[in-house]
């Protein structure tokens, strides 16, 4: 779900355009590479970590969510196991395997087509 207007299966209603636009900005992330909450937030020039963070809650589930993690390079609470998966099969730089999984951040940043 990235283009505006289609529909929040949840809710039945259609889906708000910041939402849109930060799943537009996930479905971009090349694989093996990364954005944190805030980077998403700074590359759309609105909203914040929070507000990215609770977008992809509600929506990310059919997106690449692993691609956006924690500036410190942890994947979201809970998620560490199915993330590593993604990682591994992309290539993803790693800085741990092990729990906590983090990436390597300066190496895995996207920083947009811009």
């Amino acid at each position: 779900m990235t283009a505006a207007g289609e529909e929040d299966e949840a809710k039945g209603r259609a889906i708000d355009e910041y939402s849109s636009r930060v799943l537009d900005v996930v479905d971009a992330i090349p694989p093996g590479q990364v954005m944190s909450y805030g980077d998403v937030a700074e590359y759309l020039g609105d909203g914040g970590p929070r507000q990215v963070g609770r977008v992809l809650a509600r929506y990310g589930g059919a997106t690449a969510w692993w691609r956006v993690i924690h500036a410190d390079g942890t994947p979201a609470p809970g998620h560490d196991a199915v993330a590593l998966s993604h990682y591994q099969a992309e290539g993803t730089p790693l800085r741990s395997a092990a729990r906590p999984v983090r990436v390597d951040m300066r190496r895995a940043r996207w920083r947009g087509n811009r």
